[in-house]
């Protein structure tokens, strides 16, 4: 499912995503660093050398084609490719994002 808009949020600190089922996701920053599928961070995951990338934020991020976004960090990671399939099954997997209804008459419902 390809997501209807982007934006970071002001602290920088997440990735808002909202989704043509209505649902809106904020995927936090350190878990989105965490989860990079760019080869240094799978081979360090493969290692067993996992990284904290708590009070990591989002520094810049640009579209990558029609199927993904490119994000950079301030840890200096900018190799993160996210496709919109794998940021949609961050937002249903990871226990911090948050997810959100938007109802009829525009305000957002949480979710649980």
């Amino acid at each position: 499912m390809q997501p209807l808009e982007l934006r970071i949020n002001a602290a920088r600190n997440a990735l808002i995503v909202r989704w043509g089922d209505g649902t809106s996701t904020a995927l936090a920053a350190a878990a989105l660093r965490a989860t990079s599928r760019a080869a240094g961070q799978v081979r360090a995951g493969l290692e067993g050398r996992n990284g904290v990338f708590e009070g990591v934020v989002i520094t810049g991020a640009e579209a990558v084609g029609t199927y993904a976004i490119r994000l950079a960090f301030s840890d200096g990671h900018d190799r993160g490719i996210y496709p919109w399939d794998y940021l949609r099954d961050l937002a249903t997997l990871n226990p911090i994002a948050h997810q959100s209804r938007t109802s009829g008459g525009g305000r957002e419902q949480q979710d649980g």
